[in-house]
């Protein structure tokens, strides 16, 4: 067996070893990862090392199993000495030893921008070490985000300010103005990173109740940072009121609550509640942890046209595949069904892989127990049902 080989048997021993962390990417969790920072000592899946791969000072990648682990390319008996040592869970305790509780720690499904300052803020700031600088983000923060007009496609230049101890969000319309456009309660506030959907690779989505529908706020920032530290900011403050809030409730059971994101979203078709009207094409964005269905005639709406809850099926709430022989109108064939103890609603997916995607989490949804928040703010449907 050459050095090439030998080299890179012992790196997929090292990734496959017991009690080391090794098995999931170091940074997002990601199963099998298969690169390597050599400089840093952990192992890392391909979305990630590139994100390493833009501060070499500080990080050096290597694939396992593509690149050459030969000694006339790097110090290989040291390299893997080094990465015996370390691995994934020891440089986690390094790294991650002081991560505040509200701060957002990305899955492999999250955008770009949100792996990339996570690496950045533990490598390259390295804001979580036990003996590094305090991370500064609080629930207080102002400054200026780009919001998209509730009216039109464009984005103009808003100052917002946020303040934990009024639990309160605001924007203004002018730079230096006294009255906000708009005082949004900590309460009903969920953000939400929506790059592709805004079309921007910062792209927020903040989200608040108001007079019974969903309200959407589409903004972005041309920082990266700046944008992750705002979202970071506004659970900082949610997390203080949800404290503030729910004394009785341990922190790791608040958490969750803070922001959420969206467990689907996609085009279907939808008909009325006589279920005769003419199917219509619909935005739709489900809601897992309020367990709502909400829908709009276009992604980047400002207000949802209307909203299904959905409980659990020991209160007779199903899904099923298809739709009654006897309906008509749907463009889409790919039919499903959602029955309620008040009504059903018909949908149709504009194909069999949605079909599967959306049966897959509605059904998650459905299994799941409702809690005493659910049952005092279920309704099927606000806003009118045809449309």
């Amino acid at each position: 067996m050459g050095d090439r080989e030998r080299n890179k048997k012992r790196l997929l021993e090292l990734l496959r070893a017991a009690g080391t962390g090794n098995a999931r990417c170091a940074d997002c969790g990601a199963a099998d990862p298969d690169w390597a920072s050599y400089k840093l000592g952990v192992f890392i899946c391909l979305h990630c090392s590139g994100v390493h791969r833009n501060f070499p000072d500080i990080s050096r990648v290597k694939s396992v199993r593509l690149d050459f682990w030969e000694d006339g390319l790097v110090e290989v008996a040291v390299v893997l000495q080094f990465m015996t040592h370390n691995g994934n869970l020891r440089a986690k305790a390094k790294y991650e030893a002081r991560v505040p509780a509200f701060y957002y720690i990305p899955q492999a499904s999250d955008c770009l921008v949100l792996k990339e300052q996570w690496i950045r803020a533990k490598y390259e700031r390295q804001e979580f070490m036990a003996d590094g600088k305090n991370i500064s983000l609080t629930g207080n923060r102002e400054g200026f985000l780009w919001k998209r007009g509730r009216d039109n496609a464009q984005f103009l230049r808003r100052r917002f300010v946020l303040s934990a101890r009024e639990g309160l969000l605001k924007y203004y319309t002018k730079e230096q103005g006294k009255s906000p456009k708009a005082a949004i309660h900590l309460k009903d506030l969920n953000a939400t990173f929506q790059t592709e959907k805004i079309g921007h690779p910062h792209g927020l989505q903040i989200t608040y109740r108001r007079e019974g529908h969903t309200r959407n706020l589409f903004v972005y920032q041309e920082s990266g940072k700046e944008i992750v530290d705002w979202f970071n900011s506004l659970r900082a403050a949610r997390l203080q009121y949800l404290k503030a809030a729910f004394p009785e409730l341990p922190e790791s059971e608040l958490v969750p609550l803070i922001t959420r994101n969206y467990l689907k979203q996609g085009f279907m078709e939808k008909t009325g509640p006589k279920q005769r009207e003419a199917f219509k094409k619909r935005w739709f964005a489900l809601d897992a942890q309020e367990r709502r269905l909400l829908y709009y005639k276009n992604p980047l709406d400002a207000f949802d046209l209307g909203q299904v809850f959905l409980g659990s099926r020991e209160q007779g709430y199903e899904v099923s595949e298809g739709l009654p022989r006897d309906v008509q109108g749907n463009r889409w064939k790919a039919g499903l069904t959602i029955v309620t103890p008040e009504r059903r609603f018909l949908f149709a997916c504009p194909s069999e892989k949605e079909q599967g995607e959306w049966l897959e989490s509605f059904r998650d949804v459905l299994s799941r127990p409702l809690t005493s928040f659910h049952l005092l703010t279920a309704s099927t449907e606000s806003g009118p049902s045809s449309r």
